[in-house]
């Protein structure tokens, strides 16, 4: 389960101003949930998935992901939980064009020192799960777009994570290659995955697989 608790984030501009990103936030996630944040840019949804990732921490409140408060863990161990935890899905794909398809979904395992055959293992697993099993060895800058998103999804579960945490997923995409993410949505709640999308699609606002949408209005849950 995830909860925010009395989220308060400000962000200092300088001396003499600061920015309040979300104002008092309650939000609760339980585990093999889909939670759609709905708002526009600026709204505070990104904002909720660094916490929750422990990217940053709140200003006050507490963020408690199974009863571990990870809005109080110290860099290095936020980065633990980070890795053992938490799959990310960004807006721009965060792939870096010069390598392969499979070096950049190996890419988290890199710090583990994991045995090369573990690796393998890991690697044959997504890219079956996600349909790139013939683009192991492609430069990714040779994708497509909705390949592209595929290889990042592959690396958002390299690892097994519990919690999927998709920021503007669809941004980059039309309306055929959205239906596609979202349907590797479903595969993902069928696994039992916790998975939090930050988005203002509508597409995502009245899907069945979606257990409730939390609308983010300026850094307040309306």
């Amino acid at each position: 389960m995830i909860e925010l608790k009395n989220i308060i984030k400000r962000y200092e501009i300088n001396k003499n101003n600061t920015v309040t990103a979300l104002n008092g936030i309650n939000l609760t996630v339980k585990e093999g949930e889909l939670v759609v944040l709905k708002g526009a840019s600026g709204s505070g949804k990104s904002t909720i998935l660094s916490l929750i990732a422990a990217l940053s921490k709140p200003t006050s409140g507490e963020v408690i992901v199974d009863d571990k408060r990870v809005s109080k863990l110290p860099d290095n161990f936020a980065s633990d939980f980070r890795r053992d935890n938490v799959g990310f899905i960004f807006q721009k794909y965060n792939l870096i064009n010069s390598l392969s398809v499979k070096e950049n979904i190996i890419l988290p395992l890199v710090p583990m020192n994991l045995h090369v055959n573990i690796v393998e293992a890991k690697l044959k697993r997504v890219l079956k799960m996600f349909h790139i099993e013939n683009k192991e060895n492609i430069l990714v800058k040779n994708l497509s777009g909705g390949e592209q998103q595929r290889v990042a999804i592959a690396r958002a579960n390299i690892n097994e994570p519990k919690i999927i945490l998709a920021d503007e997923p669809t941004a980059n995409l039309d309306e055929k290659l959205s239906m596609k993410f979202i349907d590797i949505l479903k595969e993902l709640r069928q696994q039992g995955k916790t998975v939090i999308v930050a988005t203002h699609d509508p597409l995502f606002f009245n899907l069945d697989i979606v257990d409730k949408v939390v609308e983010i209005h300026q850094g307040l849950i309306s």
